[in-house]
C-alpha cells in the first residue's frame, strides 16, 4: 500500500539562509559613535569658540600649533572619521528606506560610498600632511 503520510507543509525544504548581523552592528555603531561625537564636537566647540578669546584667535598659526600635537591630530581625525561614517550610515539607511527601485538604490549608494571615501581620504591627507612652515598668504 502506498505511503499516505503527508509531509509537514511548514517544514523548510532547504536550509535557511545565514543571516548577517550587519544591521545590528550598524545600529550599535550609530549609538556609540553618536556618544563619542558628542564629546568630540562639544570639546572642539569649547576649545575653538569659547576658551581664550574664541574665534578671534583662530588663524594659520593656531591651526599649525594645534596640529603639531599628535593628540589634536588624533582628535580631529577621530571627529572626521566618526562624523563621516556616522552620517554615511544614516544616509545609507535613508536610501534603503526611500529608494524604490533597486537600480536607484544601487547608484545612490555607489555615489554615497565614493563621496565618503574621497572626503575621508582628502581630510586625512590634510591632517597628516599639513605643513606649519608653509607661508600663510
Amino acid at each position: 500500500m502506498a505511503d499516505l503520510a503527508i509531509a509537514n507543509p511548514r517544514a523548510p525544504k532547504r536550509p535557511a539562509a545565514r543571516r548577517s548581523n550587519f544591521e545590528l552592528y550598524s545600529w550599535l555603531f550609530m549609538r556609540i559613535s553618536g556618544l563619542a561625537l558628542i564629546i568630540l564636537v562639544l570639546g572642539h566647540l569649547l576649545i575653538m569658540n569659547i576658551l581664550d578669546g574664541g574665534v578671534h584667535r583662530i588663524n594659520w598659526g593656531f591651526v599649525a600649533g594645534r596640529w603639531a600635537s599628535p593628540f589634536w591630530q588624533f582628535w580631529d581625525l577621530a571627529m572626521l572619521w566618526l562624523a563621516e561614517i556616522h552620517g554615511g550610515n544614516g544616509l545609507r539607511t535613508i536610501i534603503d528606506d526611500y529608494a524604490r527601485k533597486d537600480s536607484t538604490r544601487f547608484w545612490l549608494k555607489i555615489l554615497l560610498y565614493v563621496s565618503m571615501v574621497l572626503i575621508l581620504a582628502v581630510g586625512t591627507m590634510v591632517i597628516f600632511t599639513f605643513d606649519p612652515n608653509m607661508p600663510a598668504n
